[in-house]
C-alpha cells in the first residue's frame, strides 16, 4: 500500500474486543491501524509517530479518554479524533466536542458507523493534503 496516501488510525480502548471487532474492518477498507488496551502505551505511540485519526473510549483506567483527547490535541491538532463511549451524555458529549473532537458515538456502535466518521475525517484529512478523497462506496 502507498505509505503516503494511507491514513493511520490509533484505536484506544481498554475493552479488547472493540479493538478486535474493529482492527480487521479498518484495514479492509485500506487504513493502517495499530490498537491499543491502555492509554499509557497508545500516549507514547503518538508522541512518537502522530496519527491521522484516533478513535478513543472515554472511560479507562490511567490517563481517561479527555486526557488522552487533550494530549493529542496538543500534539498534533490536525487529528480528527472520534469519540466511542458506554457512558455517552449529554454532558460527556458537549465536553468532548469542546475539546475538538470530530465524532462521538455511542456503545454499542455498529461498524457502519465508525466507518461514516472515520470516511468524513478522512475527507477533512485529504483536502487539507491538498488530495483529492476517494469516492465512499
Amino acid at each position: 500500500m502507498d505509505q503516503k496516501n494511507s491514513i493511520r488510525i490509533l484505536v484506544l480502548d481498554d475493552e479488547p474486543i472493540v479493538c478486535k471487532r474493529l482492527q480487521p474492518a479498518l484495514e479492509k477498507k485500506g487504513y493502517e491501524v495499530e490498537t491499543f488496551i491502555r492509554s499509557e502505551e497508545a500516549l507514547r505511540r503518538f508522541v512518537e509517530h502522530p496519527f491521522e485519526i484516533v478513535i478513543t473510549d472515554l472511560k479507562m483506567k490511567g490517563i481517561d479518554g479527555m486526557q488522552f483527547l487533550s494530549e493529542v490535541k496538543k500534539i498534533a491538532p490536525d487529528t480528527k479524533v472520534i469519540v466511542i463511549t458506554g457512558f455517552a451524555t449529554m454532558e460527556t458529549a458537549k465536553e468532548s466536542f469542546r475539546q475538538g473532537v470530530f465524532d462521538f458515538l455511542a456503545k454499542p456502535f455498529k461498524i457502519g458507523e465508525i466507518l461514516e466518521g472515520i470516511q468524513k475525517a478522512e475527507i477533512k484529512i485529504r483536502e487539507r493534503r491538498g488530495e483529492t478523497a476517494p469516492s465512499a462506496n
